[in-house]
């Protein structure tokens, strides 16, 4: 998928928590190598499956935050400046919406 960005700038909505987000994907990146190794030895299938359930409600809660800041960023600005442009955020924004619930 490619990259889109909000302005000719290049700013994206999630800029100022890039931080934090970064942060956690770190931890889930961990969180994901430690089911592979849960796997190798064999753990019972409940505890795994409990390691995943966690790594899915955590990257649910990443992109529930960059949404909102897609909203907060994006969507605004596109919508105060009118136009085809906000027709065209507030249709991918619906698409985005409508990929994170159909899980």
């Amino acid at each position: 998928m490619p990259a889109t960005t909000d302005s000719a700038t290049g700013d994206h909505g999630y800029i100022s928590d890039k931080d934090r987000y970064l942060a956690r994907l770190k931890r889930i990146e961990g969180q994901t190598r430690g089911i592979h190794r849960l796997v190798s030895e064999d753990t019972y299938c409940i505890d795994i499956l409990t390691q995943i359930s966690a790594i899915t409600s955590a990257l649910n809660n990443v992109a529930l935050g960059l949404l909102d800041d897609h909203l907060k960023h994006c969507v605004v600005g596109a919508v105060q400046g009118g136009g085809a442009e906000a027709d065209a955020k507030i249709r991918e924004a619906s698409d985005a919406i409508a990929r994170l619930v159909r899980k």
